[in-house]
């Protein structure tokens, strides 16, 4: 599958003028619900470290086969703690270098200020398409299956479910119209993009599994010393600050 790179550069004349001898390169898969938080992550660490960083934004079940398959990644950030646990096991990861980054969110967000009210609103099929990620690439989307099954809206709502690969599809769905609502992560909604607008139900945390998001640095990195600083400045408190500033809960 083709990989899409995304690199944030923008202040790269200024680095080229300061970066040192030892500056290196990064390419690391990133979920679709981490993407807005990690191009300020980027930026920052970019500038403190002189390092650059390619970026492609994705499914994380994806992004597991890709990595399987011999995709060039040397760090990935999922959104589940399972895929990153395979890896390691099958030793496509560095052992012992996975950890938690954050802990997800999910919601259910409409573009439409009226629309959404709470789970009353899936009750009440006031909508004709409702949006959610494939449950079988991505994590949001067994959170939004599980917390469907618990209200016992899982099989009725069948008809209307539009299901996206990604995080981002799925968004795309809804922004564009063809779902009036569906259930993505805050840290979308809260995006300079969508800064909050539209109606949105925090989806409380018992209706479905903790969206723990584990990060992993893999084979391919590990002798790359600026892919092991990312690893070490996402604990850090420039990037912890962000990571919270978009609606995750930390360890």
């Amino acid at each position: 599958m083709k990989l899409k790179l995304f690199a944030w550069c923008l202040f790269a004349s200024v680095i080229t003028a300061v970066t040192p001898v030892f500056a290196e390169q990064v390419l690391v898969a990133v979920a679709a619900n981490f993407v807005p938080p990690f191009r300020e992550i980027a930026l920052e660490f970019e500038k403190s470290t002189g390092h650059q960083l390619q970026v492609a934004g994705g499914s994380s079940g994806n992004f597991y086969s890709q990595i399987k398959n011999g995709a060039p990644f040397d760090v990935f950030f999922s959104a589940d703690m399972d895929r990153p646990r395979l890896l390691e096991d099958e030793g496509f990861g560095v052992k012992d270098s996975r950890f938690t980054y954050a802990i997800g969110r999910l919601v259910l967000w409409s573009p439409n200020a009226d629309l959404v009210k709470g789970e009353e609103t899936l009750r009440s099929k006031t909508f004709k398409r409702l949006a959610i990620a494939n449950p079988k690439t991505a994590p949001y989307g067994v959170a939004a299956m599980q917390a469907m099954q618990k209200l016992e809206l899982w099989e009725n709502l069948q008809p209307q479910i539009v299901m996206g690969e990604s995080l981002g599809q799925t968004m795309g769905f809804i922004e564009s119209g063809n779902a009036q609502l569906g259930f993505v992560a805050l840290s979308q909604v809260l995006a300079p993009k969508i800064k909050g607008q539209g109606s949105r139900w925090d989806v409380p945390t018992h209706l479905h599994e903790p969206i723990r998001q584990d990060v992993i640095l893999l084979t391919k990195g590990k002798d790359n010393p600026a892919a092991k600083a990312l690893l070490e400045f996402i604990g850090g408190p420039q990037a912890r600050k962000i990571i919270h500033y978009y609606g995750y809960e930390l360890k």
